[in-house]
């Protein structure tokens, strides 16, 4: 009677079915791909909401707006990626932004300006970066340190005043010259994701990226080079800080010492938005792309709609609570599969 029973509960037609495997194929690409249809979901909304939000000139101005903090974030990226974190990079923009205005403004060539800038922001992120994996101290505490102290060698470099304003027009196209309608800085928020994409997914030092996030133990008995890794994530991170405060002064063709207060978090913001997990070894850079430009779209619906900037900040920080509690839902669909 037993086997009966238990023959009829498996035979077709009886019991609960399964979705096929075509179905599942097609509910995991709607999951993965969860980011992006919200992104397209929220253009449509604003175009309906605003006739104005898909005129070329708005476009532009949102690619334009958006490609400082999503180059900080590509980096920021890596470093969370190696399950890291980095607060100093709104610092380390700062930094690079005055150092570069200053050095131009000495009659320094504008492309060896921007490379001193650069490795500038390049050797602070390996500071950090070293002494936390060398010193095993916590990433959180030695970047907040180098927050504030950066930000205080900003300050010193010209009492707190302004930098510059005798930029080259040539370089003044970095941050604010177009391709037709395209912004130059747009590009180059481009070039940095697929670069770091490629990086991370085609070369063995990615590899390394996520095997040291997945577990960092795990990869130092493998013989992999995790203080190396996590020095390395850290420089890179350090110099695309200094890119955007490169690009910034390009643009205001002026060095700002108080430019990108809170930028850290934003940075972070897109990341978590973008699906990389806080405690590392899954996420990737195009997931942050488009997070940033989520933001930025998010951001410039409430400007079109006259919504004050108290308004864009509840909504943002709801929007992250709903991601976490998406991105939580992935994680254990995928343990469940």
């Amino acid at each position: 009677m037993t086997a009966t029973t238990s023959v009829d509960a498996a035979a077709p037609g009886r019991g609960p079915s399964r979705p096929g495997p075509g179905r599942r194929r097609g509910a995991d690409l709607i999951v993965r791909s969860n980011l992006l249809l919200v992104f397209l979901a929220l253009c449509v909304v604003a175009s309906l909401l605003a006739p104005e939000f898909l005129t070329t000139r708005n476009m532009a101005n949102l690619l334009q707006q958006s490609a400082l903090t999503g180059i900080v974030a590509i980096g920021m990226t890596m470093v969370i990626l190696t399950a890291g974190i980095d607060l100093s990079v709104g610092s380390t923009a700062a930094f690079g932004g005055m150092v570069v205005a200053l050095l131009i403004d000495r009659d320094m060539n504008f492309v060896l300006a921007i490379l001193v800038s650069l490795a500038c922001g390049a050797a602070f992120g390996a500071l950090m970066g070293g002494l936390s994996a060398y010193l095993s101290l916590p990433a959180f505490m030695t970047t907040l340190a180098g927050l504030t102290a950066i930000r205080g060698l900003t300050y010193l470099l010209t009492d707190g005043e302004p930098a510059g304003g005798d930029i080259p027009e040539v370089f003044q196209l970095l941050g604010g010259g177009f391709v037709g309608y395209v912004p130059i800085v747009g590009i180059i928020f481009v070039a940095v994701t697929v670069l770091a994409a490629l990086v991370l997914r085609c070369t063995t030092f990615g590899e390394y990226v996520y095997a040291v996030g997945s577990n960092r133990e795990a990869a130092r008995l493998s013989g992999l080079p995790v203080r190396a890794v996590i020095t390395a994530v850290f420089a890179i991170s350090g110099a695309l800080s200094a890119l955007a405060g490169v690009l910034l002064t390009s643009r205001l063709t002026i060095g700002q010492p108080t430019a990108f207060n809170g930028l850290e978090l934003d940075a972070i913001a897109a990341v978590v938005l973008g699906g990389t997990n806080l405690f590392g070894g899954r996420g990737g850079v195009f997931g942050t792309f488009v997070a940033v430009l989520l933001l930025s779209v998010l951001r410039n619906l409430c400007n079109l709609l006259g919504l004050g900037s108290f308004f864009q900040m509840v909504v943002t920080g709801l929007i992250l609570v709903a991601a976490l509690i998406l991105n939580m839902a992935i994680e254990k669909r995928g343990a469940r599969a």
